[in-house]
């Protein structure tokens, strides 16, 4: 079975995903910042629940914001596993507030961890990735970069990028033989810490100034709540099962792009139309081959 790396595994979707392919029987390296701080209790549950599974799910130390944290990470799962078969981008952090109040510190320090680790993270494994010429790229996106709701401005901006970055480098990758899928969840108010760790902006004196529009800040955990509809919820669970249903399917047959919207915003038929444009314009461009898989 697929030997699968997992970044931001400590809690929500990536915990989830790490216990759904694990129970798929992959083998999986469940990633997180700090296992031995931090992180101690999430990385303790998770080797209780593969000693009383017997499953093969295994906890390893992955910083996105430092490269050579990255890179020591591939290496021991390479020593330990042997290969390395399937990368799902799921680090990530949320910003909630106003966006001049955020300084340029505090957006860069937002982009370093939802954008720039993946980039970091694929670094360090796309080497191995590409002498294999095989493998799967899988990016936890969001619909927010379609949605663009008030008061997330820095997160908006850092998916946006990070959806971006993984389009880019999966004409380069396919060439190699290695798979792109991007999968987008919805608004999800249950089952993650994002909400409830979210940072604030740091000039709180620009932030005073914006004073009147507190009361929408407070309440848009509340008001994404409300977009579903009566008896309906976003489980992050049914992401986990989606990336286990894509990294099941043969080299050749993943979708590029999977929307998993409780809250049915339409971004799903914003960004069919957005790849067929895109793609278009590439085959104008005469490079038709880097959106098929060369194997």
């Amino acid at each position: 079975m697929p030997i699968v790396l997992i970044t931001g595994a400590a809690t929500g979707i990536g915990r989830l995903t790490a216990e759904t392919l694990a129970a798929a029987g992959h083998t999986v390296y469940a990633t997180m910042r700090d296992p031995q701080g931090r992180d101690a209790a999430a990385a303790s549950e998770l080797a209780a629940l593969a000693r009383d599974t017997g499953r093969d799910l295994r906890v390893a130390a992955l910083d996105v914001t430092s490269q050579a944290s990255a890179d020591d990470a591939v290496r021991h799962i390479l020593a330990d596993a042997g290969g390395l078969d399937a990368v799902v981008h799921n680090a990530g952090h949320l910003y909630l507030g106003y966006v001049e109040a955020f300084t340029d510190d505090d957006l860069a320090r937002l982009l370093d961890v939802n954008t720039v680790g993946a980039h970091r993270v694929n670094r360090a494994v796309l080497p191995y990735l590409r002498q294999n010429r095989s493998g799967t790229l899988l990016y936890v996106g969001s619909t927010i970069l379609v949605t663009t709701p008030p008061f997330l401005g820095p997160y908006v901006a850092s998916k946006a990028a990070f959806d971006a970055l993984a389009v880019v480098t999966s004409y380069e990758v396919s060439q190699f033989g290695i798979e792109t899928s991007i999968v987008m969840p919805g608004a999800i108010t249950q089952g993650t810490q994002h909400f409830a760790n979210a940072s604030k902006a740091t000039d709180e004196r620009v932030a005073a100034q914006y004073a009147v529009l507190d009361p929408l800040v407070e309440r848009t955990h509340d008001a994404h709540e409300q977009l579903f509809a009566p008896g309906t919820a976003a489980d992050p669970r049914d992401v986990a099962e989606e990336i286990r249903r894509i990294l099941s399917l043969p080299a050749g047959d993943k979708p590029f792009r999977s929307v998993v919207d409780a809250a049915r915003a339409g971004a799903d038929h914003v960004m069919a139309f957005s790849d067929l444009t895109r793609e278009a314009f590439v085959r104008r461009l005469g490079f038709a081959e880097t959106l098929e898989l060369k194997r």
